[in-house]
Parts: C-alpha cells; structure tokens; sequence
C-alpha cells in the first residue's frame, strides 16, 4: 500500500487511515498487552524517578513505539502496525500517570504520612480512568470531526515513526545504547561509589557563591530532548538564585546576631545550601505557582474555546453503521464506570477525599479532561499546562473545604487527594489523545485502545505505590536527592491557605520574579523552575540544550536534522531510562539495606567530570556522526 502524510490525506478527499477500516490485523492481542504492560512499568519508574528529581517528565510513546516494532516486528517478525500502536498506547500511560502522581502524592510523605501503596494506587487509577472515560465521549470531534485543524504534534509524530517502521526502520539500538550506559554509569556512581554524581565548588571571593553540576546522563538526555531554550531559561533561574540571591542573602545576614525565620540558626552559619533550603526554595514555589498559573491564564482563550467546542461535538453521533476505526468503548457502560468510580471516592476511606471531594472531583475533572485533550491537540503535550490547573484545582479545593468545616492535616490531605485525581487525570486524559490521535491516523480501533489505555493506567497505578515508598525509604522526598519540587509546591500551597504560616515576602519576592519575566517576553515557568531547582540540576540540562542548539545550527537540511534530531531522542531517551531504571533498583538495595559502595570515591570530582565529559561525547557521536536511517514517509 502506497504511503501518503499522516497528517493530511489525499488532497480534498475523505482521510484514509494506513490500515482502512475494512482490513482486520492482529491488534489487541496477548503480545501487545503484556509487553505494553512492562514498557508502561518501566517508563512509569524511570519517570517517577526523573520526575521527583528535577520536576518534569518526558513522552515514553515515540521510544515504546521504537521498542516495540523491534521486538515485534524484528525479532518475532509479526508484521501488524497496529499490534505494534497497542503497546505505545498501553506503554505511554505509565509515564503520564507516574507525572500525576509524583506533582503530588510526595507530599504526604512530606506531611509525616506515611500513605500505603493501596492508598496511592487507588488514587491514580482513580484519576487515570477518569481521564480516559471523560475523554471518550469527545473523541469523535476532536479527532476526527477536528482532523486537519487539531494537529496533535506527538500523535502525529508517533505516527509517523510506526509507519517508518513499515519501511523497516528501527532506531531501538540507539535506546539500548543509551540505556546501558545511564545503568552502567549510575550503578558506577550511585551504586559503587566510585565517583560522586553531584560536583560543586565555591567561587572565591564571592561570599555565597556557588557554581555545580549533577554529572548525571538522564539530566544530559532531558537538556537535549527539551532543547537549548527552555535549557537556558532554566539555567537563568538558577543564576539568579545561586549567584543573586544567596549571595545577597549571605551578605545581608552576615552582621546578623540572631536567626531570620524561617531559618533557626543565623544566616552566617547556614551556607549556600542552608540558605536554599531555607529561603530560596520559599522564593522558587512563589515563583513556579505564579508561572504555573500565568501559563494557565495565557491558554484560557484555548481552553475557554476548547471546552465550548468539545462540548459542542458530544451531539455529534456517527451515522448509519459505525466503522470498526470509529467504534468507541459502549457510551453506557462509560456512565456507568464513571459514575461507580466517583460514588467509590467518595464513600471509601482508603481514598480520603470525602463526599465534596468527590463531588469536585467531578466537575474539574470534567472540565480540566476536556480543556486539557484539546489543548494537546493545538499545541502539544509540553504545552498543556496541568500544573496550573492542578494549582488551580487545589486553590479552589482548599477555599471550599475549608469553608465547609474541613481543617487541619486531614482536611489538607483531603484537598492533596483531590489534586492528585485531578492532575492524574488531565496528564492521562493528554495522553491517550495523542494515543487516539495516532491509532486514527495508522487505522487502530479506538474501543481497543481506550480499553488498552485504561489496561496501562491500572499496571502504572500498581506499580506506583511501591515505586513511591520505595524510592521515599531510600532517598526521602524533598532532600537534595529527590526534591519533589511540585509536590513541595502543592503543599505550601494547600498549608498557606488552610494555616496561613508561609513567609509571604519570600513567596511574594517569587511571584514578583515571574512577572518580571513575563513583562520582558520570557517563558516564566522554566525560569522559576531554574530558580526552585539547585543549580546543579540546570547546568547539565544546559550541557544537552547546548548539543541540540549546536545541531540546529550547523544543519540546515530540515531532513537531514529531524533524523539526527530523532538519533538523539531516542538515545537520550535511552539515557534517562537507564538511569531512571537504575535509581530504583538502588533504591531497592537502599531499602533493604544492601552498602554495594566499594570505596569512598575514589575517582574524586575530577574523574567524574571527565567520565560525563565521555558521556557528552557519545551524545554528540549518537547526533553528529552516527548513520541515520530514512525515516521519512513516502509522500
């Protein structure tokens, strides 16, 4: 069958998927299920870890898609698209789910909780099915009835790397390449102690000063994948509070004779990590909150629109009979399950949300799937702002609970719960658009993914739980290992309304540093991340934006860079799941108190450097000098 654009069809004619809908193939079968049911597990894990440590999370689809075809396709040699489109659908909800549920279920730990893995799986899923079963209902218009106006970037992508596969084309070496050397350079460094992974010094004659790096692979493959704008956004963040603000800080309190709250010991004797902890990370949550709710208000046209469009097309019925690619899961068994999972929240104490908390659930849950499926499909997933609704969502949450009585840490964990149904459900409810939005374009039957997203929710929200306790007993939430930032973040906020004991000037010096940035025309959201994050977390990212800034400038060709581009995803890709993978398992260790250090780093930070310098090179190698394959879809 001759290939055309996923993303257009044949010029003024009705859009044909690759796979018509007239032709049956292998797609929901016992191979796609328990594969896509591993990938889910394993991009899920390695995204909660990345996630915990430097607050963002990157798409598992186009490198499950990569995995799959070169099990499926290669070794097993199973030649069906849509067997291989099964497993990225099941496979990329894991990743989604692990981000709502790392933006908040932290923070009870945080709290001094100590939540069972019942508890957390029960939330997620929650959440996770309800972004599926909301999203539903609008699938028909804003996939097919929008198709050519919704270009649902990542869907599409996806799309056209399962159809590349077709050619016979894989770039899974570039994954297992990528992922051995995060596993293999975490194990050396984490796990054995042959060098340390977090390198810094202090800038002499510049009190309070300091300039670091986490030597990690993962934060290398991220700076790459996210590319040099956003990296040095961040970047400038970081400067401006580790080389601004601590500095000034250490000055200002240097004469000081007593403590300067929240601090209880004197500003002299804190150092730059004393004064992190203590202030600028008050100053970095005003900041995020301030950007994440500016990006939502930038989007509230879209999002206004969206829901009034959406809401529009749930009149649109198909008519005569339905085709097997337009046959969606049973509308009444979708009421049913809805209306059974609210009901269970709000009458089950092992999900502590209440009866008004279920009742919220329902009304942002609704509103925030529908807002958050069509703006994924105008501007991409990077762009959706479910920070800024989950803010939103808390916000709101935390003012009517406790104008009806609620109070206190259970009425804070009350209002945590809700927020983390809610983000759970706007991340998945993201996802499975582009899933949908892929599965239309190569042929899939939309019923079979829906129920193969919600099969990746319920293996995810298994594996969370234990995930989260586990990487908790090894590392502790919110310590320089794992700082959680946007669960630390929905915690001041639900605490500064309930209890009102935040130091607003600190929180207020963030919020006005976000709006600064916003009226000089610059993304505030990266940068008051930068500023939340220690420093050492930036300037790694910064290394990788630099290598992909590189590549956009030396190669002009468009095709020539989207190949390399794509070789260094897919191996960066590999970088953070290696890594990601490995953090668990030492944490695995960590839990059941295993000491695998054979030495007190003995490499010192200047082995360190160098080691990372040699990972440096191989991205630049996998991106520059690795062959690429043809990866474009005949027109």
């Amino acid at each position: 069958m001759a290939q055309k654009n996923v993303a257009t069809g044949a010029d003024g004619e009705k859009f044909t998927p690759y796979v018509p809908a007239n032709k049956v193939m292998p797609e929901f079968t016992g191979l796609s299920i328990v594969l896509g049911i591993l990938l889910s597990v394993v991009f899920g894990a390695a995204n909660a870890y990345l996630g915990l440590k430097v607050g963002m999370t990157v798409s598992a689809s186009i490198p499950a898609a990569v995995i799959s075809m070169t099990i499926v396709r290669v070794i097993l040699k199973r030649k069906s698209i849509l067997e291989n489109n099964m497993v990225q659908t099941i496979a990329s909800a894991g990743e989604s789910l692990a981000a709502g549920a790392i933006f908040t279920l932290p923070a009870l730990f945080l709290w001094g909780e100590s939540p069972s893995a019942l508890t957390m799986t029960l939330i997620t899923l929650a959440g996770g099915a309800l972004g599926v079963l909301f999203m539903i209902p609008i699938r028909r218009y804003l996939i097919v009835q929008e198709h050519g106006k919704l270009p649902y970037p990542e869907g599409t992508a996806c799309a056209e790397v399962l159809l590349a596969g077709e050619e016979g084309g894989s770039g899974a070496g570039l994954i297992f390449a990528g992922g051995g050397i995060g596993l293999i350079y975490k194990f050396l460094g984490d796990g054995l102690k042959l060098f340390p992974t977090e390198i810094e010094t202090p800038i002499k004659g510049f009190d309070g000063a300091a300039i670091g790096m986490d030597v990690l692979p993962a934060l290398l493959g991220v700076g790459f994948i996210i590319g040099p704008k956003i990296s040095a956004y961040m970047l400038a963040g970081a400067i401006l509070a580790w080389l601004a603000f601590i500095p000034m800080i250490t000055f200002i309190g240097s004469d000081l004779t007593s403590a300067v709250l929240p601090a209880a010991d004197l500003i002299k004797d804190l150092g730059y990590w004393g004064i992190w902890s203590n202030y600028i990370r008050y100053i970095g949550a005003g900041a995020v909150a301030a950007g994440g709710i500016i990006s939502m208000i930038k989007s509230l046209p879209v999002m206004i629109s969206s829901f009034r469009d959406a809401v529009k097309g749930f009149g649109i019925k198909a008519s005569g009979e339905i085709e097997r690619t337009d046959k969606d899961l049973n509308g009444k068994y979708v009421t049913i399950a809805t209306i059974v999972i609210i009901v269970l929240m709000g009458i089950l104490p092992v999900i502590p949300v209440g009866i008004m908390g279920a009742i919220l659930i329902a009304i942002f849950g609704f509103l925030f799937v529908t807002v958050s499926s069509r703006i994924v499909g105008l501007l991409g997933s990077s762009s959706n702002p479910v920070s800024g609704m989950t803010i939103a969502t808390l916000l709101f949450t935390t003012i009517i609970m406790k104008a009806t009585g609620a109070s206190g840490k259970p009425g804070m964990i009350a209002v945590l719960c809700v927020g983390a149904v809610i983000c759970t459900a706007a991340a998945i409810a993201g996802d499975a658009s582009q899933d949908l939005k892929t599965g239309y374009l190569v042929g899939a039957t939309p019923w079979k993914q829906q129920l193969g997203e919600i099969i990746g929710v319920a293996a995810s929200a298994v594996a969370i739980g234990f995930i989260m306790i586990l990487l908790n007993n090894a590392y502790t939430f919110g310590s320089k290992e794992l700082g959680a930032p946007q669960a630390t973040l929905m915690k001041l906020v639900i605490e500064g309304i309930m209890d009102g004991n935040l130091p607003w000037n600190l929180v207020f010096i963030g919020v006005s540093s976000s709006l600064i940035f916003e009226v000089l025309g610059i993304s505030s959201l990266p940068v008051a991340i930068g500023i939340y994050l220690p420093i050492h977390l930036s300037t790694p990212i910064m290394v990788g934006g630099l290598v992909k800034g590189a590549l956009d400038l030396l190669v002009k060709n468009n095709e020539e860079n989207k190949a390399k581009t794509e070789n260094g995803i897919l191996y960066s890709s590999g970088l953070i799941a290696g890594e990601g993978l490995m953090g668990i398992i030492l944490a695995g260790f960590a839990a059941a108190n295993v000491d695998l250090a054979v030495g007190n780093y003995p490499l010192g930070q200047l082995g360190a450097l160098i080691l990372f310098c040699l990972v440096i090179l191989s991205l630049i190698y996998y991106v520059f000098f690795k062959k690429t394959e043809e990866k474009t879809v005949k027109k």
